[in-house]
């Protein structure tokens, strides 16, 4: 089964989580600009309330035997310190039923040896 990897996390910590998938073999990584908040629901800085906050979302379709290789990279780059803060992020797995390469039309498997796909 194909998983797709959904992982919000600190734009500052983007390039680290990258780099990372990159170097554990795992290039092939969608990634968007997003905002919003989670539980602490935004940042107070003085007088003023900030109720989205800015985030980097990266997507990639890996194989269900790679997904907890994967998870730990991208806990590991995107944690802030040794113990985390609020704010570092989520990671959102769901499968992937079927998978095509639009070029080519050739249905991508996990047999196919995927080491990240690009959404």
């Amino acid at each position: 089964m194909l998983i797709m990897v959904r992982a919000i996390v600190r734009p500052e910590k983007a390039d680290g989580v990258l780099k990372a998938l990159m170097d554990a073999g795992y290039p092939a990584v969608t990634k968007f600009s997003v905002a919003g908040r989670g539980k602490q629901r935004g940042i107070k800085i003085g007088e003023i309330t900030y109720d989205e906050i800015p985030k980097v979302l990266l997507l990639s379709v890996v194989g269900e035997n790679d997904k907890d290789f994967v998870v730990k990279t991208i806990m590991e780059a995107a944690r802030s310190g040794d113990k985390g803060a609020f704010g570092d992020g989520k990671i959102f797995l769901s499968p992937v039923e079927e998978m095509y390469t639009i070029s080519s039309g050739i249905k991508e498997t996990e047999g196919a040896n995927l080491k990240g796909v690009g959404v």
